[in-house]
């Protein structure tokens, strides 16, 4: 049972480091040589991205930002299959009882890891897209009916907060409706609130109508970013 319970607790720890690697960082430094933390909205997710770099790069990252998602919990589907195949926990664990709890453990390791990455001093992104990659794995109609909502939002408002913030809400409503385990349905609530509360300087910029729409520079002079990247 110790041997089941430090796999366990391995596999969260990869599931952090996972989700911490700052591909947005990275992106930007080897091909503008630059610290995306000290541009735009200071974040290190997709669309800041998109603003310093373009459409391609932007692109890139959001599906890396999305893999990562989908890999940590593909990492707990591994330890199960493994820890069963190997007998290494008693007969009176319930393994398919225990999953759906260490995949929801794993996936916000991982949402947290993305927005305080350890590489680059507890700062990151959004989470948005590796919230994606992880809704994805756990249930790919909740996953595409999210990406669903984002995608009529931002095709209306042209607006990638708000298209960010309407999905972390729908995502709760969508577990519901599919009748997914309870874990699952308590990880949307919470990763949904923690999308929500990293994009309240957007909500601010929102409600003064001032949030830039696709296409549009977030300058400086109007979100100064900070090492928080809020």
């Amino acid at each position: 049972m110790s041997v089941w319970l430090t796999l366990c607790g391995v596999t969260l720890v990869i599931a952090y480091l996972l989700g911490s690697i700052p591909t947005g960082y990275i992106a930007v430094k080897l091909l503008k040589g630059i610290d995306i933390r000290e541009v735009g909205s200071g974040s290190t997710g997709a669309t800041n991205v998109l603003r310093t770099l373009g459409k391609g790069p932007g692109a890139f990252v959001l599906v890396v930002d999305c893999l990562k998602g989908v890999l940590a919990i593909a990492l707990v589907y591994l330890l199960f299959g493994y820890v069963e195949s190997q007998h290494l926990v008693p007969l009176t664990v319930n393994l398919a009882l225990w999953q759906p709890w260490i995949v929801t453990l794993a996936g916000l390791a991982a949402v947290l890891g993305h927005s305080k990455s350890i590489f680059l001093g507890f700062t990151g992104g959004k989470s948005v897209a590796t919230s994606l990659g992880i809704l994805l794995a756990m249930n790919w109609q909740v996953g595409l009916a999210t990406v669903g909502v984002f995608a009529l939002v931002v095709a209306i408002s042209r607006i990638v907060s708000l298209s960010s913030i309407c999905g972390a809400i729908s995502v709760s409503i969508f577990m519901l409706v599919l009748h997914q385990p309870l874990p699952y349905v308590l990880f949307a609530v919470t990763a949904g609130l923690y999308v929500i509360l990293r994009h309240r300087s957007n909500i601010q910029r929102l409600v003064a109508g001032t949030e830039p729409k696709l296409g549009q520079k977030l300058t400086i002079e109007t979100e100064q970013p900070t090492k928080s990247a809020s």
